[in-house]
């Protein structure tokens, strides 16, 4: 393939954009990564601040699961570049990895940055171009593509075009969903950008929020309709996330964009019974404070009190007026309300995006020809687990082979 002739704009220099770099410069592509920021990879250094969590390792059938109705959408592109392959091309970096106790993948630095940092060397020998303080701002009456730059507007007139721009969380980061409006004003469907794996605001009060925030509720289970999950929620100043609030985060968005606000409940014991919780509860008080008294009898943290005292507030009643029976019973049922969504800023990932009805199998826009997208930018969400890295890993390479068919029956 001749590079005169196929030269690629990539739009977005995050995991997918990048991707799809490699694939088309290995198939003798000559591509630029464009990118809104001053240095590329800003999302993905800050998804591995406390750990980089590439992927999973659970067989792929399950693995698939994961991304619930976009599982036929993502199948193909998952299966062409899974879990494994993932962890080769990381290895081939110089990064090795290592499955942790929950299945997760991460590099054995357990760090983001010497990844990137290998992965854009070898990028740039293969003499990709990286193009930064671009910002992409749609097509001209010629359909070339226009970018703001900081010595002025500029125009593109690639062979073929990847969109690789994300979703709308994390905006100072550079994704900031601006993109919608430009492929709407061509015609492309656009499902809204909602937040995933976010949190929720709750009306606690002004006692629990001040002494409480930032505490952990460690070894819980959180139940939401017929989805129950088991893990870790931290209290905000304005909320409720962490782990657990994330793997349900899609139910719970549903049901507040429906209603306006939802009930979420939480087995602060959920190894225990109601009945051996009520045996406990039942011996004597002695002389000890009531919250010393749930300390010891329940096994229960400050926080995890100071969450009883906020529900039965909140119906009116006093938790040391319940029988035992009806404390036990409390304790593994804790009603919380949920009157918001966190904002889409704050969210991990984005939900919505570019309807898979307007992609081809090569992920090439049926309106655009020649335009390709990946990433975050397309129709899907999943939970936190590595399942959000691996489908932008995965679509990146899929646009980025996508874009290499097109170019080869071009010539």
């Amino acid at each position: 393939m001749s590079p005169t002739l196929s030269h690629v704009a990539i739009i977005g220099a995050g995991p997918a954009g990048l991707m799809a770099a490699e694939v088309l410069a290995r198939g003798g592509a000559a591509v630029t990564v464009y990118d809104t920021m001053p240095s590329g990879g800003r999302k993905f250094l800050m998804a591995g601040r406390g750990g980089l969590n590439l992927t999973h390792s659970e067989p792929l059938p399950a693995f698939l699961a994961r991304y619930r109705e976009a599982k036929s959408h993502l199948k193909n592109a998952i299966e062409a570049f899974p879990p494994q392959a993932l962890r080769d091309w990381s290895e081939a970096l110089g990064q090795e990895t290592f499955v942790g106790s929950s299945g997760r993948v991460f590099p054995k630095v357990f760090k983001a940055s010497p990844l990137l940092r290998a992965w854009l060397r070898r990028l740039d020998s293969q003499g990709i171009k990286l193009a930064l303080r671009h910002r992409w701002t749609g097509w001209d009456e010629a359909g070339r593509l226009r970018f703001e730059t900081p010595d002025g507007a500029r125009v593109v007139e690639p062979r073929a075009t990847v969109l690789a721009l994300g979703g709308a969380s994390w905006p100072r980061l550079g994704s900031d969903g601006a993109w919608t409006e430009i492929l709407a004003g061509r015609g492309v469907k656009i499902s809204p950008l909602r937040p995933a794996n976010s949190g929720f605001t709750v009306a606690w009060s002004e006692i629990f929020r001040d002494r409480f925030e930032g505490e952990p509720l460690k070894g819980v289970a959180l139940t939401f309709g017929k989805h129950s999950v088991r893990g870790e929620a931290i209290i905000t100043h304005t909320g409720i996330e962490g782990g657990a609030i994330y793997a349900l985060s899609a139910e719970l968005r549903e049901a507040m964009l429906r209603d306006g606000r939802t009930t979420l409940n939480v087995s602060l014991r959920p190894d225990a019974t109601v009945g051996e919780l009520t045996a406990k509860l039942s011996a004597a008080k002695g002389k000890q404070s009531f919250s010393n008294f749930l300390r010891k009898a329940a096994n229960l943290s400050p926080v995890a009190i100071g969450l009883l005292q906020e529900a039965a507030k909140a119906s009116g009643t006093s938790l040391a007026g319940l029988s035992p029976a009806d404390l036990a019973q409390l304790i593994q049922a804790v009603p919380i309300t949920l009157n918001g969504i966190a904002p889409i800023a704050r969210a991990i990932s984005t939900a919505g995006g570019i309807s898979f009805d307007e992609l081809d199998d090569a992920l090439m826009l049926r309106r655009l020809p020649g335009v390709f997208a990946a990433g975050e930018m397309l129709d899907w969400e999943a939970p936190t687990g590595g399942y959000l890295l691996q489908a932008s890993f995965a679509t990146g390479t899929a646009a980025g082979r996508g874009a290499l068919r097109w170019l080869e029956r071009k010539l």
